[in-house]
């Protein structure tokens, strides 16, 4: 009975064991990490004042030391555009008719004069043909009805025939002479319409589209060839109101060309539209550029303006330490010692030397990293 009762004691033990060590054991590690989360494992450092350390220079060290300097340097502003003619012709036909041949190509430079195109002349050689026709007809009634008006004449001074007969006769000539002022007028339209099928250069310059080839039906005020005076280039370029208020005809600028290695020729301000766009904010401004071999139409032109002299702080890069989105320099104090200071920076004078808008005067002495070069100051 006693072994029994033993036994079943342990086994009561054993499953309250099974049961209640696990929680034991979960509430111990959370107790040890909300311990180790307070800080209760680590070192603490007591309270009170510690000595800072302090980095110190030789106040009168010039190697490795930058001084900041106050700069006047004059500032333009660009304004971009694009080259075109103020000579620029779109040539077409006048009549309507099949192209026969076009004796130019895109690039080609032509003279005034010079034949361009021809066209099919058979409808209008048919048209003067019959204009001319129809003069000699009229020209025959003409000749006929001063015949007649003669011998009315003599009849009339010798009153064998009357007034009514007279005033008939003269009637039928005035009518005659002016079909015939009509006919001739015909015959110079139908010349002048067949001079139209030689379209010729209206003037010097250089041809930059063909929109047409031989066999296309030319239709009056379609545009066949675009012709254009390589001398009369000029810049259109907006540029804004603030800006464009302090130009005027005849200003001398700058003009660089992105294309020609940046190259920048001197240009002359030829005209400014009196109307400002409300979108932009900006006058269109056109400069005439100088002749020149490798200008053409609708390349890449940049406008540059002076805005004035402007006074900032210089700063040798070398000296910035940039730590993700904020500068900083070191600074040399009157009695060596090394201050880190935060700075803002605005634009790059040259490679080396960057403006300064805030955080350092002129005068202030600053660290330069190892190994950098002052250069020369700006």
């Amino acid at each position: 009975m006693r072994l029994e009762t033993a036994t079943k004691f342990k086994a009561a033990i054993g499953i309250l064991l099974k049961r209640v060590l696990p929680v034991i054991v979960g509430l111990t590690f959370l107790i040890l990490v909300i311990a180790w989360l307070a800080g209760v494992m680590v070192e603490k450092i007591e309270p009170g004042p510690s000595e800072a350390v302090v980095r110190r220079v030789d106040p009168n060290q010039q190697q490795g030391v930058y001084e900041v300097s106050e700069v006047f340097k004059d500032y333009v502003a660009e304004a971009v555009g694009t080259l075109r003619a103020a000579s620029r012709t779109e040539i077409s036909s006048r009549v309507l008719a099949s192209i026969n041949t076009i004796g130019v190509h895109a690039g080609q430079t032509v003279a005034a004069g010079d034949v361009l195109i021809t066209l099919d002349r058979r409808t209008l050689e048919a048209q003067l043909g019959k204009a001319q026709a129809s003069l000699v007809a009229v020209q025959a009634t003409r000749e006929e009805a001063e015949v007649a008006y003669r011998r009315a004449a003599e009849l009339f001074q010798k009153n064998v025939t009357s007034q009514a007969a007279m005033d008939q006769r003269t009637a039928r000539l005035r009518v005659a002479r002016a079909q015939s002022t009509q006919a001739q007028q015909t015959v110079s339209e139908a010349n002048v319409m067949l001079s139209y099928a030689t379209i010729k250069a209206p003037k010097d310059g250089m041809i930059v589209d063909r929109l047409a080839e031989p066999g296309d039906m030319a239709r009056p005020g379609e545009p066949l060839l675009v012709l254009y005076d390589p001398t009369s280039l000029r810049l259109e370029v907006p540029v804004m109101e603030n800006l464009a208020v302090n130009l005027k005809s005849g200003d001398e600028l700058p003009v660089q060309i992105d294309a020609l290695d940046n190259r920048q020729v001197a240009a002359v301000i030829d005209e400014i539209v009196p109307q400002a766009e409300a979108v932009s904010r900006s006058f269109l401004v056109k400069v005439r550029l100088p002749r020149s071999e490798d200008l053409f139409e609708g390349m890449f032109g940049r406008l540059i303006i002076p805005v004035g002299t402007r006074r900032h702080l210089c700063l040798h890069t070398g000296a910035i330490e940039t730590i993700g989105q904020l500068q900083f320099v070191d600074v040399v104090a009157s009695d060596g010692v090394v201050e880190r200071r935060f700075i803002k920076t605005g634009r790059y004078g040259d490679a080396i030397h960057r403006e300064v808008l805030s955080g350092l005067e002129a005068g202030d002495r600053v660290l330069l990293k190892p190994g950098t070069d002052p250069g020369a100051e700006r």
